[in-house]
């Protein structure tokens, strides 16, 4: 489902464009400030600087244009988003999550349906090949759902019987569990974080993620995007 500014993915997930800064044009007048000009139109000229700027890896003037979003995802994604943001510091990343030391909303996970269950890639230690047959996804998806509920059901216990939440929340299974968090980010960021995420090679699920943030952000900075991404 896709609204204006928001955009599902997974079975519960989503991304939400909170707010933005800046244009293609604060890109060009970012790199012009060197010189004290400034434009107020953006023209093919412009257009021409910006590719110029990305092709020759001047990437400062892209971090002049700013974008927050709210993620709703399972912690595997989070996290590999996370490790992500971490590596690229410089570009002044800021996040914040949901905490369950504070929180005791009602938990939500990811379940693989039947046929989205993959097999291990053989040649190497990460990624996946091809789907696994129906009757071990089906096997796969009628326990996993089984012991979330389990998990669930005693975490429940726990907060009835008056113990703190971040001690019940032990309970819960940890990756398939859904948390919601903000990512704010210079358009550089966003750039190499669409690079790497929207490789055939990355995770499946967080490659979804990935196409809903270029989704919300092409619009906002169509000529930036193409000349960083070349689409």
């Amino acid at each position: 489902m896709t609204t204006e500014n928001k955009i599902s993915v997974l079975d519960k997930g989503y991304v939400r464009l909170v707010d933005h800064m800046g244009s293609d044009l604060s890109v060009v007048n970012a790199a012009r400030a060197s010189f004290a000009k400034e434009s107020e139109n953006f023209s093919q000229n412009d257009a021409k600087l910006i590719s110029f700027l990305a092709r020759e890896n001047h990437m400062s003037p892209f971090r002049h244009a700013f974008i927050t979003f709210e993620f709703y995802a399972p912690l595997m994604v989070a996290r590999q988003h996370w490790k992500y943001v971490v590596g690229s510091d410089h570009t002044m990343d800021s996040w914040n999550e949901s905490s369950r030391r504070y929180i005791t909303q009602e938990p939500e996970f990811y379940l693989p349906t039947a046929e989205q269950w993959r097999l291990a890639a053989e040649d190497k230690k990460q990624g996946s090949a091809g789907l696994a047959g129906p009757w071990i996804g089906s096997v796969l998806t009628t326990e996993l759902k089984e012991l979330m509920e389990k998990c669930e059901s005693l975490y429940n216990m726990a907060i009835d019987n008056g113990i703190a939440p971040e001690q019940a929340r032990l309970f819960l299974p940890a990756y398939g569990m859904y948390l919601s968090y903000r990512w704010s980010c210079s358009l550089q960021s966003v750039a190499l974080f669409l690079n790497q995420r929207l490789s055939e090679d990355s995770q499946a699920e967080i490659q979804e993620y990935a196409k809903a943030v270029h989704e919300l952000v092409k619009p906002l900075y169509p000529v930036s995007l193409y000349a960083l991404l070349g689409m």
